[in-house]
């Protein structure tokens, strides 16, 4: 072109509808993709700083994800302790209908009532009390002294386990046999010294008879506890169950500097201290033991359910936090980069007819080089 002369008129339009070209082919593009800065040649500072704050909601939204499972987690382990205390609440029913049905094995009551586990009395050392159950012996030696503890203890833990022992109501030492068994008091201690606990020396218990109603209450109780086990192994969600001791982080921003540690715990029937039936329910000791340890294992699910119902919340919140954050970072995102679609719409109208005047203009210029010519016709 540039062997083509061209008067300064026609030039000076020229360029005026080169101008106007291109900024009609910038508003088609804004238009096009409604950003007024679609690369860093538009606007570098309000390019990178929106891809910047564009950047990090995209790293809170993929954390969005994590916050969500640790919510559904959670939801999991509290329908769990829901369930398990409703299983834990049947449990203790059938406890109690145990304890309503009278116990039919032989049983002995001391004439000493309110004493304590305290409860010390003097008895020749090397003196001993004897309870058997038709088939081997438990014997309490004395040190001089005994306590009503000691015997107890004694009765329960040694090798006479036909007979249990405890404390009644009003301070009486109970003796129960576990089955169809007798309970034979003895032992080298004067009968004063035994009398001191209320026992009776030389006293035989006749053999009863085992109670069929406690039997089939003892293994409904025992079901109850399998199904315990296998609800709170059934409690995870996405391979965590914080009801069979797995734990969960829950990370809140990308940085990872700030989280929430959530300890897990282990409640199946052992993690609860919901122990097996004890001698089919036979014995008062064994049913007041069982109700102690459903008591225990309700407080304890009642507490974990508010600490997990605590961490659920605070998941929650941040979630919430985490949604607003995004949305913020996106508006701010926008405002740098976002056209406005009524302004650009206005501009190119006034493009398009300063365009029009523009080849308006340029025709007249060519006119006026064209009435040159007609000198020389």
């Amino acid at each position: 072109m540039s062997d083509i002369t061209l008067s300064a008129g026609i030039r000076s339009n020229l360029l005026a509808l080169q101008s106007t070209a291109d900024l009609q082919a910038r508003t088609q593009g804004r238009l096009a993709t409604g950003k007024k800065v679609n690369s860093a040649l538009d606007n570098p500072i309000n390019f990178f700083t929106a891809s910047a704050l564009t950047a990090r909601a995209g790293d809170l939204g993929n954390l969005l994800d994590s916050v969500s499972n640790a919510i559904q987690t959670l939801n999991a382990a509290n329908n769990g302790i829901t369930s398990l205390t409703k299983l834990v609440q049947k449990a203790q029913a059938i406890v109690q209908q145990a304890q309503q049905s009278a116990a039919t094995t032989a049983t002995y009551t001391g004439t000493v009532s309110g004493l304590t586990g305290s409860s010390s009395f003097s008895v020749t050392s090397a003196n001993t009390i004897t309870i058997n159950d038709g088939t081997a012996t438990t014997t309490i030696t004395s040190t001089g002294t005994l306590t009503v503890q000691q015997i107890i203890d004694g009765v329960n833990t040694g090798a006479a386990t036909g007979v249990k022992a405890e404390l009644s109501t009003d301070g009486k030492i109970l003796l129960e046999a576990t089955g169809a068994n007798t309970i034979v008091i003895g032992g080298t201690a004067t009968i004063g010294e035994e009398a001191q606990f209320g026992l009776t020396k030389g006293t035989t218990v006749t053999a009863g008879s085992v109670n069929t109603t406690r039997t089939s209450l003892a293994s409904q109780y025992d079901a109850i506890r399998t199904q315990i086990d296998q609800l709170a192994a059934d409690s995870g969600f996405n391979g965590v169950n914080l009801l069979n001791g797995d734990s969960l982080k829950v990370v809140f921003n990308e940085k990872n500097t700030s989280s929430l540690s959530i300890s897990g715990v282990t409640y199946n029937s052992a993690g609860l201290g919901v122990s097996a039936s004890s001698n089919s329910f036979q014995t008062n000791n064994d049913i007041n033991t069982a109700l102690g340890n459903l008591t225990s294992a309700l407080n304890s699910l009642r507490s974990q359910a508010a600490s997990f119902g605590s961490s659920l919340s605070v998941v929650q919140i941040r979630q919430d936090f985490t949604k607003a954050t995004i949305n913020t970072l996106q508006t701010g995102a926008d405002n740098l980069t976002l056209a406005d679609t009524n302004e650009e719409g206005a501009n190119l109208l006034a493009l398009q007819t300063r365009q029009q005047l523009s080849t308006t203009a340029l025709s007249l210029a060519a006119q006026a080089s064209n009435s040159v010519l007609k000198l020389f016709g």
